[in-house]
């Protein structure tokens, strides 16, 4: 259990690092196609449903592996 601690810990510093050093990097997400933005007077509405599904996508890919690595 704490190895999957500290793996989440190091991922979260890498991202953070990502995001801080190289901002354009991740400007894509929100905008995908299937992201849904509604703007009407002073309502505004976004649901990012592809961004989400992308990402479920990704970490249930990265937690499987993890899962066959330890």
């Amino acid at each position: 259990m704490a190895r999957i601690i500290i793996l989440a810990g190091i991922l979260l510093v890498i991202i953070g690092a990502i995001l801080h050093f190289a901002p354009g990097l991740l400007s894509w997400f929100g905008r995908l196609p299937g992201d849904i933005r509604y703007e009407s007077g002073n309502t505004r509405v976004f649901i990012p449903l592809a961004s989400m599904i992308l990402i479920s996508i990704i970490l249930t890919i990265l937690i499987n592996v993890l899962r066959r690595l330890l």
